[in-house]
């Protein structure tokens, strides 16, 4: 891997072109620690269906409110954009759209056919939100020419009063049913809002039992002071001590760290399983 620092000025440079074309990354709305690496790494993961949530998770940086009018052109803007900036990896995740029928499902459709059939060697990760464990929705995303289904757990059940309108086992059945249509799948976590090393285990198991391909564990980082605090700072051997057990459950691959979050060296993760 190339060692080289990515400079603030390079980082300028690129948030100015997606700024110009009005588009949104998870490295800038969501305040990824990780923005200068994956952007070194000719990685990338953009925000789709605007910047605003129709949810309020209580460890989320991301604005809720009134969600915004589709841009339809996005789909044309991202490719281009792609395809300018030279990115060899992309994830496309979006903000939780329960105001739309579909959840959006169809524009991010749109988005990765645009993508693949301007640049078709790309790889294509999606990150979506639940769609209400809609099936009809996530049949329109299985249709489009994915390389990586994600969609995140975020934390243990007991914590799940901090995302707001989730169910655990509807997260679980999401991935479920994307493994039964043979898609490789990806969740996340994050640590540090009170679970047990219990309570993960018991995921760790629910997430092979379910055949998950990927999973990330990071630590929380509260990103505003309106967010939940952190309970519990995690060790690094914490975390490999963690990465390990994931392992040992018979999970395929398992990237842990502080700083991990899920498309944290995304490419690196896919072309593990190979």
């Amino acid at each position: 891997m190339n060692k080289k620092k990515i400079t603030l000025a390079d980082l300028d440079i690129l948030k100015k072109h997606f700024q110009s074309k009005g588009l949104h990354t998870v490295c800038q709305t969501a305040k990824c620690p990780n923005i200068g690496e994956c952007f070194k790494n000719k990685t990338a993961t953009f925000m789709i269906l605007g910047n605003i949530c129709t949810r309020n998770c209580s460890f989320c940086a991301t604005i809720h409110g009134k969600p915004v009018i589709i841009d339809k052109d996005e789909p044309k803007k991202i490719a281009q954009t792609i395809k300018d900036l030279k990115l060899k990896y992309i994830v496309i995740t979006s903000v939780t759209r329960d105001d739309l029928q579909d959840g959006g499902a169809e524009h991010f459709k749109n988005v990765v056919e645009s993508i693949k059939n301007n640049i078709p060697d790309i790889k294509i990760e999606v990150l979506v939100p639940d769609f209400k464990g809609c099936k009809s929705s996530l049949d329109i995303v299985f249709s489009s020419h994915i390389d990586v289904f994600s969609h995140n757990i975020e934390t243990v059940p007991s914590l799940y009063k901090f995302r707001n309108n989730a169910i655990y086992q509807r997260s679980l059945d999401v991935l479920s049913y994307a493994k039964q249509n043979n898609f490789i799948i990806k969740t996340g976590i994050m640590l540090g809002l009170g679970e047990t090393e219990k309570e993960l285990l018991k995921v760790f198991q629910d997430l092979k039992n379910i055949k998950c391909d990927i999973l990330t564990i990071g630590q929380y980082l509260q990103p505003t002071k309106d967010n939940i605090s952190i309970v519990k700072e995690y060790t690094e051997e914490e975390f490999e001590q963690l990465k390990q057990k994931a392992l040992n459950a018979g999970l395929k691959n398992c990237v842990a760290g502080r700083y991990v979050r899920s498309s944290y060296f995304a490419d690196t993760s896919y072309n593990s399983l190979f």
